[in-house]
């Protein structure tokens, strides 16, 4: 049954509905009214320093590129995050860039949206599976082998030492494969436990816990983030342990603050996730220009310590 309605019979106030319902749906269309170009854009979370970082490299490089950004975030749910590429594909954007909340199973939404013939490009995590047109993240190898061997060096070649893991996102096992590559290439230096701590504090901490109880005479941790770094550090403080060496990954203003306390977080590997953000915005332009652009692109990653980090605040 259709319905029709004279203009001059609405109430104003179905007017001003009609309106505000226009506008919501001019706003998913893949250029909006200001016709610039739409990137959809999935995080991994907004609650980390590092995305807030990649997030104003995105914003930063968008304007300057002239394109507009919607911008969400997975929140660690697998779920959700395949919702938000979904709804990115009905607003038809110019491209989506993901940061995948489980590297494997996002494959079949970025497959989704090669179908709808959108460009997908990845940043900071690799995705296992899907027609990705480039990804742009931290050398996460060569920051695990850097951590690697300042552990090695931490502890003069010998030792057990244990890995906060996070075994569902690449970037992640990236960051534990250059890492044991190096340890392997010492005979007097054991990884005897690699317990996941999802990436998070509280759950990072726990797995710290279990490692102390189990492990006596543990002598070294590496957690994959800051988080597990940090966890792994109040749980050493609460036991009153120490004569363990912690590294982290990302250099986050607490993690540095604790290094410079003097604290059993020894070492940092420093990304850059604002240059991170920017390159990605400004590789998906190239694209969208019709230019090649290469399928990995790798950011530079460094070390800092106590000393580091005091000269470069001088």
């Amino acid at each position: 049954m259709h319905i029709f309605l004279r203009r001059q019979t609405l109430a104003p106030w179905v007017c001003a509905f009609l309106c505000l319902a226009l506008a919501v749906a001019g706003a998913g269309c893949g250029q909006r009214n200001s016709g610039r170009k739409v990137i959809g854009v999935t995080l991994l979370t907004k609650e980390h320093v590092f995305y807030r970082d990649l997030e104003s490299g995105l914003r930063a490089a968008a304007e300057q590129k002239s394109y507009d950004l919607l911008i969400t975030s997975g929140d660690w749910d697998l779920a959700k995050q395949q919702g938000q590429i979904e709804n990115f594909i009905v607003q038809k954007v110019a491209a989506i860039i993901v940061c995948p909340v489980n590297s494997k199973g996002i494959g079949p939404a970025i497959e989704k949206a090669s179908q709808a013939k959108i460009p997908v490009f990845t940043a900071d995590i690799k995705a296992d599976s899907g027609p990705v047109v480039s990804h742009v993240a931290s050398d996460n190898f060569l920051g695990g082998k850097l951590a690697g061997e300042y552990m090695a060096k931490a502890l003069a070649g010998k030792g057990k030492v244990a890995v906060i893991d996070q075994p569902i996102v690449e970037s992640a096992i990236e960051r534990v494969r250059g890492f044991e590559e190096v340890i392997k290439q010492h005979p007097e230096m054991q990884i005897v436990a690699k317990p996941t701590g999802d990436g998070v504090r509280d759950k990072a901490m726990k797995a710290a816990e279990d490692l102390l109880q189990g492990f006596p005479d543990l002598q070294g941790i590496f957690g994959i983030n800051d988080d597990s770094a940090l966890g792994a550090l109040s749980a050493m403080e609460s036991a009153g342990r120490k004569g363990i060496v912690v590294l982290g990954f990302d250099a986050i203003p607490e993690a540095r603050a604790a290094i410079l306390r003097g604290t059993a977080l020894k070492a940092d590997v420093v990304q850059n996730p604002k240059v991170i953000g920017q390159t990605t915005i400004e590789t998906i332009d190239r694209y969208l220009k019709g230019e090649p652009v290469p399928r990995l692109i790798p950011v530079e990653v460094r070390v800092v310590d106590k000393a580091i980090l005091e000269n470069e605040s001088r």
